[in-house]
């Protein structure tokens, strides 16, 4: 039997993910951090969507917070509001977290392994994001690599593999790759500001109203947050 965890924060991107695996995979199952975002409403709405679909779901807890250095994590640090940040401003933007993706594939990868679980699957892409180091094809190769190295998978054992499909598509693409598996995006939230309605000005609300204009299609979460209101 495949079996694989889905890094699932809930978003457009990682529902995106979770589909695909369900169409390659006989066993799926889900896996949310709670790290002390600023948006924690993609908790209990990520929790909701994994039970629509059926898909055991997990939640662990690790607190970045005293790790500063993201305003996301830290209320200290404003959010960006423009959708890039200014071309002279070295570095990530002030949304990346520090080896957030690497300290969240650690812990899934230890997670798995005390389930008998194969493969880590994860939504990463670099479409709206290129600026951010834990999101690339290197990263995810180093990843693998330091977890086969690092697991039963050194001793013999299985060899998992991190499978992040949306890498080389731009948002509108993975939309479409979502849809087409039959993906519900009524529940999928993007905005950093932390409120289940977005805030239309954060740089993930823009990215996120932009591709669902290439789409050509409503937004199914102000759909939703129109009829019903918010949860």
């Amino acid at each position: 039997m495949k079996s694989c965890v889905v890094l699932f924060s809930g978003g457009l991107d990682s529902t995106t993910a979770l589909v695909w695996a369900l169409d390659k995979y006989d066993d799926v199952r889900a896996l949310t951090f709670d790290y002390g975002q600023r948006h924690r409403v993609e908790i209990a709405l990520a929790r909701k969507a994994a039970s629509r679909l059926g898909v055991p779901h997990a939640v662990l807890n690790v607190d970045l917070r005293p790790i500063g250095g993201s305003a996301l994590t830290d209320p200290a640090v404003p959010l960006p509001r423009p959708p890039r940040r200014p071309a002279s401003r070295p570095g990530p933007p002030a949304t990346y977290v520090p080896f957030r993706n690497g300290i969240f594939l650690a812990l899934a990868a230890a997670w798995a392994e005390a389930r008998g679980v194969g493969d880590l699957v994860c939504g990463f892409h670099v479409a709206d994001s290129p600026d951010y180091p834990d999101t690339t094809k290197d990263f995810v190769k180093a990843m693998e690599k330091a977890i086969r190295a690092g697991t039963r998978a050194s001793l013999g054992g299985p060899a998992p593999r991190i499978l992040a499909p949306l890498l080389d598509l731009d948002k509108p693409d993975i939309i479409r790759l979502g849809l087409g598996f039959g993906a519900d995006y009524s529940h999928a939230v993007s905005c950093y500001a932390g409120a289940e309605r977005p805030c239309g000005v954060c740089s993930s609300c823009r990215f996120r109203a932009k591709a669902w204009k290439a789409v050509g299609r409503e937004d199914p979460l102000i759909a939703r947050l129109r009829k019903e209101g918010p949860r």
